[in-house]
């Protein structure tokens, strides 16, 4: 499997459903909380191409998006590919 990075915040909804369906998938995953922390979050955002919204995962060394584009990835049918690498 990918290596998966998701960058969270813990009051945020949209962060629970996708870690939700990556621990469906059965994918371990680094979660990295950017609560409080603005040095975190500048660094989500640069490496997000600057999006500052969260979740933001990346898969291996891929920018996925956020909750909606894993959730629409997977009902494309290539989240599983992805996820295997």
């Amino acid at each position: 499997m990918q290596p998966i990075v998701i960058y969270t915040k813990s009051s945020c909804p949209y962060c629970h459903a996708a870690k939700d369906l990556l621990r469906q998938k059965g994918a371990a995953f680094e979660e990295i909380s950017v609560d409080g922390d603005r040095a975190a979050q500048a660094a989500m955002a640069a490496r997000a191409g600057g999006q500052s919204t969260v979740p933001q995962i990346f898969i291996g060394p891929q920018h996925v998006g956020g909750c909606d584009d894993i959730y629409a990835l997977d009902s494309e049918g290539r989240l599983d590919p992805l996820l295997e690498g």
